[in-house]
């Protein structure tokens, strides 16, 4: 039976809370012994460097931190990776789904015995804190369990069919397609990798993984784990290297038969675009959100606020599945606001190596400079309720650290209530009835995650049933619109925010990667 990693929650339950802690801090150090290390491509299973020479995977804490250096790989690379890939999709897709289950859950059990290193590392290339990391390697491993069970409880997805002759047997097998592209992003870089990846190889296709540049490494440590676990060469391919060379090649090469993205929609709908020129073939895109959260007069309100606070600002709203947005009832903004800021006002932000800090830095410039705007554009419309502010104090100076903020009084569809911001801007603004909440709730082209404080069970059923989002939650403490758990909530985009109406970690996933073939025989 399927069981969460969940790897906090176990050591506290347990009363090993130091444990925890300490195990995260060894690895910490350790890990910086290694810092500036150079890494491969990863092509039929044979290490491979680049005559284009590396490029610095470098921390967004101190940007004068290497972290790694990794191959600049070109559209070369991405072909060699599809060949690679091409020519080990026979002999995999041969390969029995029990035989693939059982490699799949041998990895899942190496990546939970590698969980402070993997945790460590992520601290160091993405700037998440020591329980938002262990969380993303949890999923990951996760993902490697859950789809193995949802493998094996299907049988492989074949199934007896009717037949209307003595003679006919009949049934429906499903079929892997070829060769994947995997397109990972930097905000989950071992879960979002790993689930797609695992997705993908299991049901018995090959695939060539290219991460984020900003967050390499832990798709590196993916690959080397499935390698361990048995995967066989070819499988699975890592190549590294930009998007318009490495990631074009991934979306516009002939060979490749389906696409698994996660990524912002101006860059997905493009490769989507692109990649249905040639023929119809599977293109499974998470493509981000705008997500709001309804706080009514009948909630609890000190609920709402931590609530709020935690799906906003978590991993300096960084997450497809941030709150960026607000509704809150007439009757209580005040007490909402003034309450939301003084918790906002606790939090710690810094390096988030240190057990303290809640906030540590954005991934990079790009996205600083982006904050930057956003915050001037709302100077001129809106007022700041608190923050607004880049960092530079208390051993700041070397990253991209900023302050949560929160907007208050601004326009109805301002740009900055409608655009996906990636960063920890949270608007708040108010509503009279619950018909009018979440008419504006669904006003944006997005439909990813979507929250509900209340305590009136006939609001929360209205809100369940009218609001357009794939993944809406109730009274959610740890994170109003955040937080879904593989085998729990089935984390699903509707409008722009996916292409496919399946979630991952649900159990209709793995269907999208595999094609129907109906088989009789006669005797």
């Amino acid at each position: 039976m399927f069981q969460n990693e969940n790897t906090f929650a176990k050591f506290k339950a347990s009363g090993r809370e130091n444990e925890f802690h300490s195990s995260y801090e060894n690895a910490v150090e350790k890990f910086r012994k290694e810092l500036g290390k150079t890494y491969p491509m990863i092509i039929g299973g044979k290490e491979i460097n680049s005559a284009d020479g590396t490029f610095d995977d470098t921390s967004p804490s101190d940007i004068y931190l290497v972290v790694g250096r990794f191959q600049k790989g070109n559209r070369g690379h991405a072909k060699e990776a599809i060949d690679s890939a091409k020519r080990a999709f026979e002999k995999w897709s041969l390969t029995s789904y029990s035989e693939r289950v059982r490699i799949y859950r041998l990895a899942g059990d190496i990546a939970s015995q590698l969980k402070f290193k993997l945790a460590a590392e992520m601290t160091f290339e993405n700037g998440k804190n020591r329980f938002e990391a262990m969380a993303d390697v949890d999923e990951g491993i996760d993902f490697m369990r859950y789809y193995s069970e949802q493998l094996e409880i299907n049988k492989g997805f074949e199934t007896e069919m009717g037949h209307t002759l003595s003679s006919e047997g009949t049934k429906s097998v499903m079929r892997p397609y070829g060769v994947w592209s995997v397109i990972a992003p930097f905000n989950f870089p071992f879960a979002i990798a790993t689930g797609m990846s695992s997705g993908a190889s299991i049901c018995g296709n090959t695939i060539v993984l290219k991460p984020a540049s900003d967050t390499p490494l832990l798709s590196y440590e993916l690959v080397r784990i499935l390698e361990s676990a048995g995967v066989p060469e070819g499988v699975i391919n890592f190549v590294t290297g930009p998007g318009s060379t490495v990631g074009s090649e991934l979306i516009e090469n002939r060979e490749i038969q389906g696409v698994v993205f996660t990524g912002s929609w101006d860059v997905g709908s493009k490769s989507l675009a692109e990649f249905e020129k040639a023929s119809p073939r599977p293109f499974i895109a998470e493509m981000g959100g705008k997500n709001a959260t309804v706080v009514s007069e009948k909630s609890d309100i000190d609920k709402a606020v931590e609530g709020v606070m935690r799906g906003s600002f978590g991993f300096g709203g960084q997450k497809c599945s941030a709150c960026s947005r607000v509704y809150v009832n007439e009757k209580i903004k005040d007490e909402f606001v003034d309450n939301l800021i003084l918790k906002t006002a606790e939090l710690k932000i810094g390096d988030p190596t240190k057990k303290e800090v809640f906030m540590g830095p954005l991934i990079n410039e790009a996205a600083y400079k982006n904050y930057q705007s956003y915050i001037e554009e709302a100077r001129k419309s809106a007022k700041i309720a608190y923050g607004g502010r880049v960092l530079k104090n208390d051993g700041m100076s070397r990253g991209y650290f900023v302050e949560p903020t929160i907007i208050v009084d601004i326009p109805k569809n301002n740009h900055l209530v409608k655009t996906e911001l990636f960063v920890p801007i949270l608007t708040v603004e108010t509503y009279s009835n619950l018909n009018e909440a979440i008419e504006r709730v669904n006003a944006v082209d997005y439909g990813l995650t979507s929250g509900i404080f209340s305590n009136d069970r006939k609001e929360i059923d209205e809100y369940f049933q009218r609001v357009e989002a794939g993944v809406v939650y109730a009274n959610r403490v740890s994170g109003s619109t955040t937080g879904a758990m593989v085998g729990n909530q089935s984390f699903v985009g509707w409008k722009r925010s996916g292409s496919s109406g399946k979630g991952a970690g649900g159990p209709y996933y793995l269907q999208q990667f595999l094609r129907e073939q109906s088989q009789t025989i006669y005797s």
